[in-house]
């Protein structure tokens, strides 16, 4: 079904965190996580059209799942469920995609994310980040990847501050979220600046035990 697509599908995990494809069995699980979060969320989001509890329904999944499937399908974005397993189980506990894959000369991608408030700070979505990068690096035959973010949003900067992204640009009016257009600010990382440290997670588990 994906043949032809670099890297993709693929399961991904370093110790209690898994990133896995999506399963239209994910609908309940989805919808509870996100309906949860609104608070935690939409601030960051772009302005949506209609009530947070319908664009966030077990039925609204249903077109994710399909939109999603249909993106990786054509090469152009790596939609990942990031769970925990936790006490011999497995729990969603948000999202990371690796979307608007542009291969030939120019093979670089943007990643988006989210996490559940209730896991945030317990490096899940680091994780995750260094997992999805360093597949994107190697099997997914990507050379760069972007993150643009608002500089208001503090907890979505600390993952990429934390993994060491290059911070290399302003961008006013980037995206329109919350009823307005929003500046973000960008990060990057290619390639040849984790090489040399066995890749994003090796880094990220050598900056992590050096702050603990």
């Amino acid at each position: 079904m994906f043949d032809g697509v670099p890297g993709w599908p693929v399961v991904l995990a370093d110790g209690p965190v898994l990133l896995r494809p999506y399963r239209r069995s994910d609908a309940t699980a989805w919808s509870e996580v996100r309906r949860a979060n609104e608070r935690w969320l939409a601030p960051w989001e772009s302005t949506p059209v209609g009530r947070w509890e319908e664009l966030n329904s077990p039925s609204a999944f249903r077109y994710v799942h399909r939109d999603q499937r249909r993106s990786a399908r054509r090469g152009e974005s790596m939609p990942f469920a990031v769970c925990l397993r936790e006490h011999g189980r497995e729990r969603f506990v948000g999202h990371l995609n690796i979307g608007n894959i542009v291969r030939r000369a120019f093979c670089s991608g943007y990643v988006g994310y989210w996490v559940d408030a209730r896991v945030a700070g317990r490096g899940v979505i680091p994780t995750a980040m260094a997992l999805a990068v360093d597949h994107a690096f190697t099997a997914g035959g990507l050379h760069r990847v972007e993150v643009n973010i608002r500089p208001e949003n503090k907890p979505s900067r600390r993952v990429v501050e934390k993994l060491a992204f290059r911070e290399e640009s302003y961008h006013p009016r980037y995206m329109h979220i919350a009823g307005a257009w929003r500046d973000h600010i960008g990060y990057a990382l290619t390639s040849e600046e984790v090489a040399a440290e066995g890749g994003l997670l090796a880094r990220w588990h050598r900056l992590h035990a050096a702050a603990s």
